[in-house]
């Protein structure tokens, strides 16, 4: 009995977690379209299933429904809290790994000072709010509790939007970047503390109406002094760590390890009445100088997406929507999220006014630093579990983060729009240098960064990709950090003055390496001959086929020379709203037509281009029966023409498509049925009928 009992909660778990991964991946695809944070729409998956709203309503076999309401202050099964808390250790490892200490010491100053005033600020003003709202004592836990929620931004939300602007290497961006590093680490102090003076006024049953000093200064000075340590200790001993973790040679291996470093530091601090999120932090901090760190980051990218979306999904379980909608909660999360902007306006934007920021330079920093998300919902999280929060108290905090992460955005990104400059005299360069690189185009710009890539690696770097649409990548070795953006038909690398000669010595013997592959390559090699051999029977896919429609085939083209076809057939896609850029896409095809024409056998020619023209494969079909000259490999006039264009970033069955035509066309009976009919809607049928489904 006891076993069946257990195979059907974990069934029911199972179940839970296939519908949550649904949930959020809709929801966040959802929110980001909308121009909103991905983490609201996945909090708000979470509201919409959880057990308050639609996982409550009774279903065959689930009398409570699929996700019931558990007993206690959680609201979701132990289970399911579980999977939350391993998510939320991931993410502070992942933060700590992602704080750049040395950008932290180099920008301790100006950093440091706005980040205190900012945290000193909203930790009195959430404080504050505590006080006034249930008419009690600064030393109420739940009073210093709605102070440090509020003390840490949003990093992933304001670097969203300051990439977006262009804007990431303005001096008000730098400093808030700055400033959000020592926000966190600030922010684990503060918890740390404020945990420690909970625990002495939970032991003193009068601490809470009289404040004792010297107990809870104690406190807060032993557990800053284990924090500090902690981090010290880690920091000193990072490099054994990583040469530790390297004896496991492969990069998976000892990424996996690293995590469990985190999760058994975060058992020990937990186990010593500090939160584990702690010692997890402070694990992924020790890692963050090692030349691993990269590496660990993305090797355990796919644990961070699996699991973190779950963890806001599971937070937004635990919201009464009820409760948020009453007024009440309204009022008072309205409250919060005003006190929440003001102190760092307040804290953030007045320190900078003594650094050298203008006001218009001032309000950037400010609300900058305004938006809460991710390390708010953690703390909210603890909170709860230990008692601090109620369940009204915790749709408050909800309240007061979709507040700030949906006000605050608009109004830095008008800020951002303003005229001038944000500091009052102009900034001096740093100690670093870049170089931009300029190819014929994004083929050979590509080739060349792959390349690089492969050859950082030999040379013993370890190289992350930070951003695949973008294709931004950070190589680090012991001390030397690069950072590669590839833009287009460009390449920009960014280092150090002192290791700029490495860059250049790296660009010019890949450049030499790629001219003798190249000349190699075509001595061996005869594109011309190897061209004869495409149009023959082989694999045709349907599937792949469904992207030919009527509304882009002609039966009759008008055109007479070659690049008049591949401008009729472009503008058929374009007449459909099928292109973003019309003349991008017309230039590319032209520009690969170039390089070798796509006319080929038997009446055949088959223009294509890979372009950022275009968001997905698009196909347009055009038929002149009297033929023109196309350049073929036969030397006869070509009478079929299917242009095909695929975005460049994204995966897609380009040259499978080429493939599956080829092959069908390779038929002498279906090229002359194709060349012979008299209306789109017989083409297509024509393909589908001809066309065997995928094996």
């Amino acid at each position: 009995m006891e076993h069946e009992s257990v195979t059907e909660l974990m069934a029911i778990l199972i179940l839970q977690l296939g519908i949550i991964l649904f949930a959020i991946r809709f929801f966040g695809n959802l929110a980001k379209k909308i121009g909103v944070p991905q983490v609201l729409g996945e909090l708000i998956a979470g509201i919409i299933i959880g057990p308050y709203a639609l996982g409550g309503i009774q279903l065959p076999g689930f009398p409570h429904g699929i996700f019931p309401l558990a007993a206690g202050s959680l609201s979701v099964s132990t289970e399911l809290y579980a999977f939350a808390i391993v998510a939320s250790i991931i993410l502070l490892f992942a933060s700590g790994l992602e704080t750049n200490i040395r950008l932290f010491l180099r920008y301790s100053l100006a950093g440091g000072i706005i980040s205190t005033g900012g945290v000193l600020a909203s930790f009195a003003a959430g404080c504050f709010v505590g006080m006034l709202m249930f008419q009690t004592s600064f030393t109420d836990p739940r009073s210093l509790f709605l102070g440090v929620l509020i003390t840490s931004n949003s990093l992933g939300i304001v670097a969203r939007l300051l990439s977006d602007q262009k804007k990431m290497d303005s001096p008000e961006s730098v400093t808030i970047l700055a400033a959000s590093l020592f926000d966190d680490v600030l922010t684990i102090i503060a918890l740390s503390v404020v945990l420690g003076i909970i625990a002495v006024i939970a032991g003193d049953p009068h601490a809470g109406e009289v404040l004792h000093l010297p107990p809870i200064l104690a406190t807060a000075a032993k557990v800053f002094g284990i924090w500090l340590g902690c981090v010290a200790l880690g920091v000193i001993f990072s490099k054994k760590i990583a040469n530790f973790l390297k004896l496991f040679k492969d990069s998976i291996s000892f990424s996996i390890l690293a995590l469990g470093i985190a999760l058994i530091l975060g058992g020990i601090f937990e186990k010593q009445g500090l939160a584990m999120i702690i010692g997890a932090y402070i694990a992924g901090l020790a890692l963050s100088k090692t030349d691993i760190a990269p590496v660990i980051q993305e090797c355990t990218r796919g644990l961070y997406e699996f699991f973190v979306p779950i963890f806001f999904a599971v937070m937004g379980m635990m919201v009464n929507f009820r409760d948020m909608i009453s007024l009440p909660v309204l009022a008072f999360g309205g409250i919060y999220a005003a006190a929440a902007i003001i102190a760092k306006l307040i804290g953030c934007g007045g320190s900078a006014l003594f650094l050298g920021f203008n006001v218009k330079g001032a309000m950037r920093i400010g609300l900058g630093m305004a938006p809460r998300g991710e390390m708010t919902l953690i703390l909210a999280g603890i909170g709860l579990a230990i008692g601090i929060l109620s369940q009204e108290l915790f749709a408050v905090l909800i309240l007061m983060i979709l507040l700030t992460t949906v006000v605050v955005p608009p109004l830095l990104n008008a800020s951002l729009k303003l005229a001038g400059s944000g500091t009052r005299k102009p900034v001096k360069g740093d100690d670093t240098e870049s170089m931009t690189w300029k190819f014929p185009s994004s083929e050979i710009a590509d080739l060349v960064v792959n390349t690089i890539y492969d050859d950082l690696r030999d040379e013993g770097f370890y190289v992350q990709v930070m951003n695949f649409d973008k294709r931004v990548c950070q190589a680090r070795k012991d001390d030397i950090i690069l950072s590669i953006a590839e833009e287009g038909n460009s390449i920009t690398i960014k280092t150090s003055k002192t290791d700029m000669q490495f860059v250049k010595t790296e660009v010019y013997e890949v450049i030499v390496m790629l001219h003798e592959s190249i000349r190699k390559l075509k001595e061996s090699s005869d594109p011309k001959s190897m061209k004869k051999g495409l149009l023959s029977d082989g694999r045709s896919r349907q599937d792949l086929l469904a992207q030919i429609t009527q509304e882009c085939i002609s039966v009759n083209l008008s055109s007479v020379t070659k690049e008049e076809v591949i401008t009729e057939l472009v503008d058929i896609l374009a007449a459909q709203g099928k292109l973003l850029d019309r003349d991008m896409a017309l230039s590319d095809v032209f520009e690969r037509e170039k390089t070798m024409s796509t006319g080929m056998s038997n009446g055949i020619a088959l223009p294509h281009a890979k372009t950022d023209g275009v968001e997905d494969i698009e196909v347009a079909i055009g038929i002149k029966k009297e033929g023109i000259e196309f350049e073929s490999m036969d030397g006869e006039i070509s009478r079929i023409f299917i242009l095909l264009v695929s975005p460049k970033k994204t995966t897609g069955p380009h040259i499978q498509f080429l493939a599956a035509i080829s092959s069908i066309l390779s038929n002498k009976d279906i090229r002359e049925e194709v060349i012979n009919a008299t209306s789109p809607k017989q083409i297509v049928k024509l393909f589908q009928s001809k066309n065997p489904p995928a094996k």
